[in-house]
């Protein structure tokens, strides 16, 4: 799914304006309406107070089409006007016309300099907040602030339009309770980047995007900078296996790690990259670990270093088709200048996890000899000590897309939404839970990346695909064990379902009344 800036949501607003022949405050309605459709399907008629706050913009009037919508069909509304400047877009008093034209209440007018506390939210009220949209530019200001803060405190189910009210959607929020905390956000089209960032995503509660009619030839046809990966966009990415299809067809994965306590690193991505669909794999490990290895897994082949405890000197004459360096590696000076050497001649694409990137860290010359579109799967910490610190996830962003064009790698950020990036291109994932903060987690999504490229995905394809494969496998064991005993095997052993997941269809909603057979 493909997530449009602000800029190209203005754009799309328009050329759907145009291309429709109907009027903005014909797709307002539309807007509106849609909203109205979702909470009248959940809500049928129930008399729970619902507090709209409408701004006095785009946003409001979308609040203020819903407001007449619920009015009409009986529900008990209280509408209010946030009241805070003389600038009113066009469809925001069209729209105020026409709510005054379907109730004998007209809306509240709340100004910004008067006291809000007469106004009384329940705990079981709803609150729809429909104040501030894409177009917020600077941080509210300290009464609306206040009004913000009203709604948390009274713990009614709040409902955001587009986004929440105080979030931008192209930058850093200043003050942190000067944003709406939702329980849930409807968002127009598609959802925005900032519901997906570390900093951000709490004030977004669960989102769902609604189709308001969007020109379908736009949607198609505009590029853009990031895009949400699930099902759907990695479906067309797998490569069915032919019927006389061998070993030799997948691929050739050599895992270099492991030093004296951390073999299991090494089994766990070899392991990962077998699972993946790899034709061979073969491990790359000091002797410390010959035994425990070939013991726990026969299928996987083994070159011992000619140190007992940790890699000194790397010398094989294998020829893969992908390397995963880094998973229990160690990060000794010894280990630092084999890695180094290694570097100096390598020309195979390179998956660098782990204590490979403590040492690229560590040493940033050894950046420069990272052999094109290779791929880095830092965390949080592991990427603040290759780009440096950042003040926000945009600033982030931006850093590590200027780090992959300067080097022509991609860049994995691990996290609950781990994103993908490549140059200017933003890749998020969809799938994955917090029971994957567990140890070795990062050591199968080595060695499922290094899998897929193999089998001849691209490097992109393959970082996109196997971040997805990942998380639905974590996603699939998540069902047997739950998020505190979950451990990375597991995550293994349910590779093969996420494939055959990719397959299967959404069951049918089971109709009122229908007996399961």
């Amino acid at each position: 799914m493909k997530l449009f800036s602000k800029e190209q949501i203005y754009e799309g607003d328009k050329l759907t304006t145009d291309r429709q022949n109907i009027s903005s405050t014909d797709l307002m309605e539309r807007a509106g309406t849609q909203i109205f459709n979702w909470m009248h399907m959940r809500m049928q008629g129930a008399q729970v107070p619902i507090h709209v706050f409408c701004g006095i913009g785009n946003n409001g009037g979308d609040g203020l089409v819903l407001a007449r919508h619920l009015i009409t069909h009986g529900y008990n509304v209280l509408t209010y006007i946030v009241n805070c400047s003389d600038k009113r877009s066009k469809d925001f008093l069209i729209n105020y016309d026409r709510i005054k034209s379907v109730s004998k209440k007209w809306p509240t007018m709340l100004s910004c300099k008067e006291d809000f506390t007469e106004i009384k939210i329940g705990v079981d009220d709803i609150i729809v907040d429909a104040i501030f949209g894409i177009g917020l530019n600077r941080a509210p200001n300290a009464w609306v602030s206040s009004l913000f803060q009203k709604f948390k405190a009274s713990k009614a189910f709040t409902l955001s339009i587009d986004m929440p009210s105080g979030l931008y959607a192209d930058k850093a929020v200043e003050d942190v309770n000067a944003v709406v905390f939702a329980n849930y956000t409807l968002s127009f089209q598609s959802p925005k980047l900032v519901f997906f960032l570390p900093e951000t995503e709490h004030y977004i509660g669960q989102w769902e995007a609604l189709d308001i009619g969007i020109d379908r030839d736009y949607l198609m046809q505009t590029e853009t900078e990031v895009e949400l990966i699930s099902k759907h966009e990695v479906l067309p990415i797998y490569k069915p296996r032919n019927k006389f299809a061998h070993k030799g067809d997948f691929g050739h994965v050599l895992i270099l790690g492991g030093s004296y306590g951390k073999i299991g690193a090494v089994n766990l991505a070899s392991r990962a990259a077998l699972s993946a669909g790899a034709g061979l794999v073969t491990a790359y490990i000091p002797k410390c670990g010959y035994h425990s290895l070939q013991t726990a897994i026969p299928e996987v082949m083994v070159v011992t270093d000619d140190s007992e405890t940790h890699i000194s000197n790397i010398n094989f004459e294998l020829k893969p088709n992908i390397i995963g360096v880094g998973v229990g590696l160690g990060t000794s000076e010894e280990t630092a200048k084999t890695l180094e050497a290694f570097l100096k001649t390598n020309k195979t694409p390179l998956v660098i996890d782990a204590d490979g990137l403590n040492l690229l860290s560590q040493h940033k010359t050894l950046l420069k000899l990272l052999p094109k579109q290779s791929i880095l799967t830092p965390h949080p910490k592991e990427l603040e000590r290759l780009v440096g610190k950042w003040s926000n996830d945009f600033e982030k962003l931006e850093k590590v897309k200027a780090f992959t064009e300067e080097y022509d790698i991609i860049v994995l950020i691990k996290g609950a939404h781990s994103i993908t990036v490549n140059k200017k291109k933003l890749y998020i994932n969809t799938t994955g839970n917090p029971g994957m903060a567990t140890a070795g987690s990062g050591d199968v999504l080595t060695g499922i990346i290094s899998g897929l490229v193999a089998q001849g995905y691209t490097i992109l394809d393959a970082t996109i695909f196997g971040v997805y494969l990942h998380g639905k496998s974590a996603d699939i064991s998540l069902e047997d064990y739950g998020y505190q005993s979950l451990i990375a095997s597991h995550i293994i052993e349910t590779i093969g379902e996420a494939y055959i997941d990719l397959f299967k269809q959404p069951e049918p909603p089971q109709q009122e009344g229908q007996k399961e057979k």
